[in-house]
């Protein structure tokens, strides 16, 4: 299936890290459920209408990973696969 956001949203996968101890033990995703924070960009919607009638182009793009506010977005699934959808003013950073 093939997701297209409307307006400013985007979908996200998000990205899980295992998360390591000071001792080495490296403790997996499903021991802290803490939604993801960072992501990487699956879709783009056109951008949101202003109030004289043009469109805000969206200064982010497919492929991207972002860091985000961690309970701004909704979850989804879709096919199996988890994915998050929130708008672009919820984004914090993109990462490089």
């Amino acid at each position: 299936m093939n997701l297209k956001p409307l307006g400013d949203h985007l979908i996200v996968k998000p990205i899980a890290e295992d998360k390591t101890t000071k001792s080495g033990i490296v403790l997996p995703d499903t021991v802290d459920k803490e939604r993801p924070e960072k992501g990487e960009i699956v879709a783009v919607g056109p951008g949101r209408v202003l109030d004289n009638g043009q469109r805000l182009t969206m200064s982010v793009k497919t492929g991207q990973k972002v860091l985000f506010k961690k309970y701004s977005p909704d979850e989804i699934k879709v096919d199996g696969e988890e994915y998050l959808v929130l708008s672009e003013s919820e984004i914090i950073a993109i990462l490089e």
